[in-house]
This record gives C-alpha cells, structure tokens and sequence, in this order.
C-alpha cells in the first residue's frame, strides 16, 4: 500500500497547523520515544511469536494437524491418463439397489454466468445480454413457482436495478422471499483470488452487501466461485467472517479433482492454516469435472449431458460437439431419456459422501432469451415429474438454489452451523496453479498486463486514503456554519463510484489481464478517472483540516487549494511528478499518513532551485538530498531537481513542512559515476560532481550501516550482498532472461504460461550505460537495457529495505516475455513462502509441474 500522499500548496500569510501529536516535545525526545516504541512493539510480537510456536508444538504433539494441500500435492502423480467418457478421471459404476432405503436428492439449480467485462466491456454486455436475462427472470420464474435462479454480481444487477420500475422491484422482492430467486456471493464481482489484494477483495464485498441491504434488506450465505483460475483460502476466510456458512468453487487443476473424487472429499470445511481449532471453518463443495458448462455438470459424461442442454436443440445457434444434440421431452421419450439423466445423477453422486446432488444448471450469459427459459424449465419440469412419479427409481429431483442444496446437505450429513462434526474432512491450504489440461498451467494471468495490475494498487491506495481523510473533514465541517459548503455529497459521490470502479476491476476477467484490449481501456479508465476524483477527495479534505482558523475556509471549485505532487496524463501514461516552484516566501508540503501505524518514510518531490531549504512541522532545518532529474541516461536536466528527506508521521496524521529557496543551502548534492562503453570527454556540470568512466571488471560497491552491495561493473546487476549484523556474505544474483513460447497451436499469452523451455539469458552485445548515485539519504545503481531499466535503491535509513524497480518495453517483440531471475546461495530446500492478497503467507514446494505464484517469495 501507498504509504503517503503528498501536497504541495502555496500560501504567504494564512496560519496553518500541524496534526503532529509530538508538536510540543524536542525533537530528541520524539526520537527516544520512537525507539522505545519500537521496542515495545519488538516485545510484543516476540511473545506472540512464542506463543504461537508453543501452541503449534502442542497442537501436532497432539496429532491435530489440519491436512494440507502440501501433503496432497506430496502424493499426487500429476500424470492425465485417458479415464474413458470422463476424460481426466476414471470409471463410474453403481450397485441400483443403493439408494433403495434412501432416495437420492437432485438439486438443478439454473444459473447464468455474467463476466463484468470480458470479450465485451461491461456496458455493452449489459445492453446486449444481461439485463434481458434479468428481465426474462421476472416473468418466468413467477410462471411457476417451482422454478429457481440464482445471481451473482452485483455490479450487474445494481445497474439494471436503477432501470426498473417499482411493479417489477417488487416481484424481486416476493421472489426472494419465496426463495425461488437467490442472491449467492453478493460481491460487486465474482474476483479473481490471485492478483486481488484482500483490501479490494473487501471492498467490493462490502459494496455489494451493501447495496443489497439497502435496496433487497437480503444478506447472502452461500458462496458462488465457479470462473475464477485458481482458488484462495483468504476468499474463503473472508466470506466466513462476513457470516458465510457454505461455498462453492470449480477451477482446480484436474489432478487434484480426481484425487478428491477417489477418496470423496470432493466437500469438505476449508480451514485457515493458522487456526488450531475449527472458528475459521467453511463448508466447501468443490465441482468434480473440466467446467461449469451443462455438459459437465449432470455427470462424468459430456456426451450423455450435452444432450440435457436445451438450449442447444436442433434448429438454435449453439449445438452439442459430440454432434448428438438434444430431444425435447415428449411422452414417447420421458422415460428413456430421464432414465439417461439418472444414470448421470447417480454416477455422479458416488464422488460424494451423501446422497444429495447438485447439478448446476447454466454457462456465460445464459438465459438471456425467453425461450431458453421455455426450453430449459420445461424440459427439465417433464424430467423431474416423470422421475419422482417412479418409486423403484428412489429419486427426488427439483429445481434449487445454492442454499438449497447446502441446507439439505447439512441435514443429510447432520452437520450444523455451529459445529464442523466428523463427517467431512478438513483441509487447509491454496488452490493453485490450476491447470485444466495437460502442460496448461493458468500462470500466465500472474502477470498480464502489469500496468494495469499496478494501476489497481494506486486506486486502491488512493481510496483508503480519501475515505479516511473525507471522514475526519465530515466531522470536521459539521462545527462550523462557515464550512457547510464543504462538498460533502458531491465528494462522497466521487467515493462511492471509486470504490465501484475498483471493485469492477477485481472481476477474475479484468485484473488479470485477460480481457480483450478494448475492454482493457475501458477498465483503465475507469480506474484513472477514479484516481483523479479521489486526489480532489484529498485535496477538499485536507483543506478543511489544516486551517488553524476554521472561519478562514472558503469553497471554490476554480481555484483548487492545494495541489497533488503527480500529474497523470491518461490512462496508458506514466505518472510525471508537479515541479514545485520555490521563491524566498515558504512553500508548504502537505504530508499525509493514512496508515495506522507511525511512519517514518523516505519522501521525494521536484523542485525547480537547488538552493533549498526544508522545515519540519515543529519548524526545524531537515536534512536533505538533491539529486539530478535526468532527460535519458547521462544528460542532467536544470529544469527540475529531486529533493529527498526523511519523513515521520504520526498514524493518520498530517504534517506540514515549509519549502524555502535561500541564497545558501545546507542540502547535500548526490555525486554520480557513470560508466559508458566508451567513456567521453568529460563536460563538468554546473552544480552536480559527475564523473565518466568505462565499464570495468571491477565492483560497484554501495553500502549503509545494514549492509554492503557488489555489483557487477559491466552489467550493473547485483552480485552479492554483505549483511553486516552477522557479516555473512550472501550470493545474490541478479539477471534479466527471455521466456519464448511452444512452436504448437496453443502458445503463452493472458492466461497460460507455456515457454519454449528454460528461459535463455538476456545476452546484451554492449554493456549498458550504468548510472550510480551516492547520497545522504540513498545511493542507488541504474542500468540502461535495450528492453529494461533496471533500478536497485539502498536507502541509508533505519527500517528501509533494498528497494528494486524496472521500466519495461518490449512492445517491438513477439510471443517473448522478460523475466527479473534472481538467485541465491540459501538452501531453501526447494521451499519458499508465497504471498496470497497480500494477507498469508503459505509455505509452498517447488513441484516441477507445478509453477509456483510469484507475487512475493520469502526464503527460508
């Protein structure tokens, strides 16, 4: 997360105040109490870090380990042979006489599938499909009262919901409360669970829930996950804290499928890994086969399911690929053809510990003609009269919902809310990478579209700052008649339709990058557009707050009051920071801190002199860095230069600092070495020590108090690093390589990762341009590549770690992805730690066919 926002504003004579809680102490006393902050703090986690090893010690002593998917995945083949009608699994057979003492119970529960954006943008979706598909649900499902549908995203179904006439609200309404039309998720989205952060996760669950209470007065229980690549415990966590009783997922890799299927753990109470008793647990049912297509929902055979489609009749646009396509129901069939669904239902069942079944029944954007409502419901009404009408078949088959199904589930297994008994087993532990086929590993999605996936961030950040400062300015504006012109609803506005915006973007087909391009553009500009709103939140809020005198406010929209310290020009640019113009009057900084916790940060801002002088809130001289603003590689811009200084804040807190130009300034200059192929005649610049230098076999060295850093003198890469604590040397290397894709039909791209083998090493002909700092605050390394900038930053302040960044370009390539390789001499043992939503951190293994989530690595 962001940490700070700054603003930069220019006043001469108007008094400001800091929210500093130490203005009045010394600045030396600030510090003392820092540090015994800090080792309060240090107290405080060791003994819950004892703590915790103490009660995991008992706790496998006692044998109460939670299985775990490490275990499962220990066991697992991974090998695809041929399982005949069901390709990626096995056999199915059943005795008839099984369910004579207990019938079995089928739940089809009807459902459509609506991407938030996908091959279409969201608007276009819902012009051409999804509000017929809500409208056709009204009239049909009130035709009979038999009939059941399910909805899942709210996004959609807020936006059709300010389009309808109260008659037909109305009918929603009764139609929930007849339980014939379920809410399931309720999220604003269905998200992706890999490259969500759990704040957005969050966030778009709350809109969603939000919106439902107060437009339905309805809170969902059952949790719906049936497209998203791969399957996250901290979804799982989530939806059980929001009082959740039940979910459901389907993409897992095939392997882990089958093997749940043999053992019939297909469901089972999903457990966080941290937690030693059961207060995290979650029902989950896991569905068996490749998809959520009809054809591989009623059973293991698509053939036979393919055919109780009815949506793919003879004579319609969309037919069955086995090329046996579907018989409307008739007298002179109902029996052959329910006794072929039965069969499928039954095989069906024996994956499962029960005799209850659930057969989805839908696929993307279904439903959205009103004869697809005839074919399906009737059809199937014909089905299920027929079948219950036969005792010696011992069936019960009806239309459902989600909730249905887990209601009837519990009785059967006799499992309540308040207690996970025996009866299904408890596992713990992430579902990825999913494969759905052989060498198709869904890794791809990790890192499309980077741009974007960092652009999700910002917002994200944004927003919990807006909404934390618009709420302190909401208090703040409600003392005064003087500060009612504060734009509170306007603003609020502007929070709301952010949040939305945000929201949209963790739909599983948008933050992965695996939308079309056109679609891309649309999400991003709704996530700029957003940016832009929520720096005028900022900016309005923080006005309010800093004015010593309250009556001194005044409103005007034309001549904004502060300003933010970055200008983003469009969606697809990269941010430009504000060239803060100084003159002998105090420029004020604006610092803004909207984490809970003391900051103690490195902040930098463009300035337009050298000759600068910076003031703590408590008006005290703050040491300063001024380094070059370069224009490429080597050439020094006069036009602007960075200043950087170390910045503590209080949680939530604001601070001003005053920007002076002075005739002599006390600032430290960075110096700068730069090693060329062919080092030039040197030109000295006017204000910074530059010097040229051909690339050599020698180290760069850069280090602080923590630790030292060698690099490589012709490639500027890191080579090794010297923790000083322990004055261990540590091999870490640092190397860019190529990844091509298969010469066959299906190649890497959004969603998979499929490479032509090892990745090759990026081979540079000429040594890059390296640039190196040495500074006060920072010293960091630059390296110029042809398709990367490469930059390794070491901060020279206590609780800062080794910052790296690259700019990448390799929009002139084709089917070739970039890769940053870093590699170690620690013997992790092939285990490593891999972040998921920025919430856990699971202990993985490195599976050779298994491609690990690269979103963050911790070696232990």
């Amino acid at each position: 997360m962001l940490a700070q926002f700054l603003i930069s504003l220019s006043l001469h004579k108007m008094e400001l105040h800091s929210f500093s809680l130490q203005g009045q102490l010394s600045i030396l006393q600030e510090k003392i109490d820092h540090l015994e902050r800090l080792l309060a703090e240090n107290n405080e986690i060791i003994s819950n870090i004892r703590d915790s090893v103490i009660n995991l010690s008992e706790s496998v002593k006692d044998g109460q380990k939670n299985p775990e998917m490490l275990d499962v995945y220990d066991i697992l083949p991974f090998d695809n042979p041929d399982g005949g009608v069901w390709k990626q699994g096995f056999d199915i057979t059943y005795n008839e006489n099984e369910w004579n003492s207990e019938p079995l119970q089928v739940f089809v529960v009807p459902h459509s599938h609506n991407d938030p954006g996908w091959l279409k943008t969201f608007d276009d979706y819902f012009r051409d499909q999804t509000q017929h598909i809500l409208n056709n649900m009204v009239i049909k499902l009130q035709e009979d009262n038999r009939r059941k549908f399910m909805w899942s995203e709210i996004s959609y179904f807020s936006k059709w919901w300010d389009g309808i006439d109260s008659q037909k609200k109305d009918a929603v309404k009764r139609l929930i409360k007849d339980g014939q039309f379920e809410i399931v998720t309720g999220g604003w989205v269905m998200p992706d669970e890999a490259s969500s952060h759990y704040f957005a996760l969050i966030d778009q669950l709350i809109e969603g829930h939000q919106w439902l209470e107060k437009n339905l007065g309805v809170k969902p229980k059952s949790g719906w996950a049936i497209d998203p690549f791969g399957h996250s415990p901290t979804m799982a966590y989530l939806l059980k804290r929001a009082g959740f009783s039940n979910m459901l997922i389907q993409r897992v890799h095939y392997s882990i499928k089958k093997h749940f299927a043999t053992q019939k753990t297909l469901e089972f109470f999903w457990r966080q890994n941290w937690d030693l008793g059961s207060s995290t647990d979650i029902l989950c049912h896991m569905m068996p086969f490749y998809s959520y297509d009809v054809p591989h929902t009623c059973g293991p055979d698509p053939k036979i399911c393919c055919q109780f489609d009815f949506k793919r009749l003879p004579g319609g646009r969309v037919s069955c690929p086995w090329r046996v396509p579907p018989e409307a129901i008739h007298a002179g069939n109902v029996q052959h053809r329910a006794w072929m669904i039965l069969d499928q239902y039954r095989k069906k069942s024996k994956l499962f510990r029960t005799k209850v079944l659930l057969a989805p029944l839908g696929d993307d954007f279904r439903y959205a003609e009103s004869s697809e409502w005839d074919q399906q419901y009737q059809n199937y009404q014909k089905l299920f009269d027929y079948m219950n009408s036969r005792p010696e078949w011992h069936v019960k088959a009806q239309f459902g919902t989600l909730s249905d199904y887990f209601e009837a589930l519990r009785k059967e297994s006799n499992v309540n809310e308040k207690s996970s008994n025996s009866f299904f087993p408890v596992l713990s532990g992430d579902f990825f990478t999913y494969a759905d086929r052989d060498h198709h590993y869904w890794s791809g999605y990790f890192t499309s579209r980077p741009f974007y996936k960092r652009l999700d961030r910002v917002l994200e950040s944004y927003l919990r700052a807006a909404e934390i400062l618009y709420s302190m300015a909401l208090v703040q504006s409600s003392k005064s008649e003087k500060m009612s012109v504060f734009p509170s609803v306007d603003n609020y506005k502007l929070l709301t339709e952010a949040r939305r915006n945000l929201g949209l973007f963790q739909h599983h087909d948008a933050i992965t990058g695996t939308s079309k391009d056109w679609v891309v553009v649309d999400y991003g500009t709704r996530l700029f557009h957003s940016i832009m709103n929520l720096k005028k939140v900022l900016i309005d809020s923080a006005h309010i707050l800093i004015l010593k005198d309250k009556g001194a406010y005044n409103y005007d929209t034309s001549t904004p009051f502060l300003k933010m310290d970055d200008v983003q020009s469009s969606q697809d640019s990269l941010p430009r920071k504000t060239v803060i113009k100084l003159t002998s009057q105090p420029r004020y900084l604006l610092l803004y801190n909207p984490m809970d916790q003391e900051r103690l940060s490195v902040v930098s801002v463009n300035v337009n002199s050298p000759r600068v002088k910076l003031l703590s809130p408590l008006g005290k001289p703050v040491a300063v860095q001024i380094s070059a603003v370069w224009d490429g590689a080597t050439t020094v811009s006069h036009e602007a230069y960075q200043i950087s200084f170390v910045a503590h804040l209080p949680p939530l807190g604001l601070g001003v600092y005053q920007l002076l130009e002075v005739q002599s300034s006390e600032a430290v200059l960075a110096d700068y070495n730069i090693y060329l192929r062919n080092s030039r005649q040197e030109k000295p610049d006017r204000l910074f020590k530059i010097k040229e230098m051909q690339n050599s076999v020698d180290n760069i060295i850069l280090e602080n108090s923590y630790m030292k850093l060698w690099f490589s003198g012709m490639s500027g890469l890191l080579e090794k690093i010297n923790t000083k604590e322990d004055g261990k040397n540590h091999q870490m290397k640092v190397e860019f390589a190529w990844y091509g894709t298969t010469s066959n039909r299906d190649k890497s791209g959004a969603y998979l990762f499929l490479p032509d083998g090892d990745a090759k090493p990026y081979i540079f002909t000429d040594p890059p341009t390296i640039r190196v700092a040495h500074g006060r605050i920072f010293s960091e390394v630059v390296c110029f590549f042809h398709h990367v900038t490469h930059t390794m930053r070491l901060y020279k302040v206590q609780g800062q770690s080794l910052e790296v960044s690259n700019i990448v370009d390799i929009r002139g390539e084709y089917n070739r992805e970039l890769a940053m390789r870093i590699s170690s001499d620690i013997n992790s043992q092939n285990r490593f730690y891999t972040d998921l939503n920025g919430y856990q951190p699971p202990c993985s293994c490195l599976y050779v066919c298994v491609p690990p989530f690269p979103s963050a690595l911790l070696f232990d």
